[in-house]
This record gives structure tokens, sequence and C-alpha cells, in this order.
């Protein structure tokens, strides 16, 4: 496991209520899982984004791509790998790749905002951004 800021790898199974009627993971829950990395992520280079919010630093997903290749099913185990590609003062940009085995079922990108509770741009803290750049 790591603890930096820039990569992490989270194991997912793929549970009966995330699946449609044919038994594969609803499109929807990718971007949940996506949620999950970048979560986990933070939490391994030792912030909790609970404490975050409480702080009334916010990250809103301003933008999202996913590339859709294979369909995951109930009950598949799965690695999500999670790295932050670039980081401003007020924006994150990570990128995820979803793997049953050696198969790449999606890839996808995030862009995110460092925002307020009002919705302004606030700089990401330091501590975060500090960590992530290799800093202190």
């Amino acid at each position: 496991m790591t603890d930096d800021l820039t990569s992490c790898t989270l194991r997912v199974r793929v549970r009966y209520a995330e699946s449609d009627p044919m038994g594969y993971l609803h499109h929807s829950k990718y971007f949940e899982y996506f949620e999950m990395g970048r979560t986990e992520l933070l939490r391994r280079a030792g912030f909790a984004y609970r404490d975050l919010e409480a702080a009334g630093v916010l990250f809103a997903v301003a933008k999202v791509q996913c590339r859709f290749r294979a369909p995951a099913h109930y009950d598949d185990e799965l690695d999500l790998t999670t790295k932050i590609e670039r980081m401003t003062r007020a924006r994150i940009d990570h990128s995820y790749v979803l793997r049953r085995g050696e198969m790449t079922l999606c890839e996808a990108s995030t862009t995110l905002a460092c925002i307020d509770r009002a919705g302004k741009l606030i700089p990401i803290p330091d501590e975060i951004y500090e960590k992530a750049h290799g800093e202190s």
C-alpha cells in the first residue's frame, strides 16, 4: 500500500445491488468506485475527507470522462487504480483504471475543483498540495 498522495489501488467486489438485471455492473456505479478511489487515496496520505468537509474544504467534480472497454459482472473482484495526474492550487486531475485480473474494463479521468461551502474556488490546503508535490 502506498502512503503518498500520488497513486493507490483499491480492491472492490461487485455487489448484487450494483448489478443490472443482466448481471452487469451498472454504468452509474463506476463513478461511485472512482469516488471511493479518491477518498482512499486521501486517506492513505493521512487526510480524511470528512475532516476537510468539516473545515469547509470541498472537492466538486467539474469534469468526468469514462471509456468502457468490457463489462464487470456481479461478484467480480476488481482492482481500481487511482492516480493524481496533475494538481494546481485549485484543482486536481485524477485518472482511473479498473481491471479484472489483467483485463482493463474501463479508463476514466476527473477534474475536481476545490471550493468552499458557497461554491467559490479556494486554494487546496497547503498540507495536501505540498504532500502531492513531494514538499515538506
